[in-house]
């Protein structure tokens, strides 16, 4: 094709009248009964109405909830609390007893032992557990390091010395173990 047939086509089509595939409606009328138009009146009011109740219900319910939640954490230690009491209360029989200087020091210790165990049953009943220390390498989930020693006798990395116990309730860690790592000699 020549580009004078090209540019003719392009007149013919710009000439040709184009019919429209689809005609848009505008402000559509449609015809209802008196009867159908009230009856489907009543049943949206009726729609509205449960709507309104159930969405009452549902604040209520959450409300409630809210309110439920905030008393089970407000009380939520009281069983902790209440053993802990009686824990208190050997500890101050045993200070009683100290400042009344009995010289019987086997007595008192044995006294004490007997609290922490008490304390360690408690905590253990409440899925408390001591974090493992002892032959174990750093890791920094469950230990803090606050000394290295250069060794040659462990592992780099190894934990030397715990200085203070770290606990796990459940399988979260609560407070981590302070330990001495190993570091080897260079």
């Amino acid at each position: 094709m020549t580009d004078k047939n090209i540019e003719s086509e392009n007149q013919e089509a710009q000439k040709a009248p184009v019919e429209p595939t689809e005609t848009p409606v505008k402000d559509k009328v449609i015809k209802v009964k008196e009867s159908e138009y009230a009856k489907a009146v009543e049943e949206a009011a009726k729609y509205k109405d449960q709507y309104i109740r159930l969405y009452a219900e549902f604040e209520n319910a959450r409300k409630r909830m809210d309110r439920e939640k905030q008393e089970f954490v407000k009380f939520a230690n009281e069983g902790l609390i209440v053993e802990f009491l009686g824990i208190l209360d050997n500890l101050e029989r045993s200070g009683e007893a100290a400042k009344a200087h009995h010289q019987d020091y086997t007595a008192f210790l044995k006294g004490i032992e007997m609290v922490m165990a008490h304390v360690h049953e408690m905590m253990k009943s409440n899925g408390v557990t001591p974090i493992d220390t002892q032959g174990k390498m750093f890791d920094p989930h469950c230990h803090e390091v606050l000394m290295q020693e250069e060794t040659d006798k462990l592992d780099d990395g190894m934990i030397m010395e715990e200085f203070q116990k770290g606990y796990r309730l459940g399988e979260k860690v609560v407070r981590t173990a302070k330990v001495k790592v190993a570091k080897k000699k260079q």
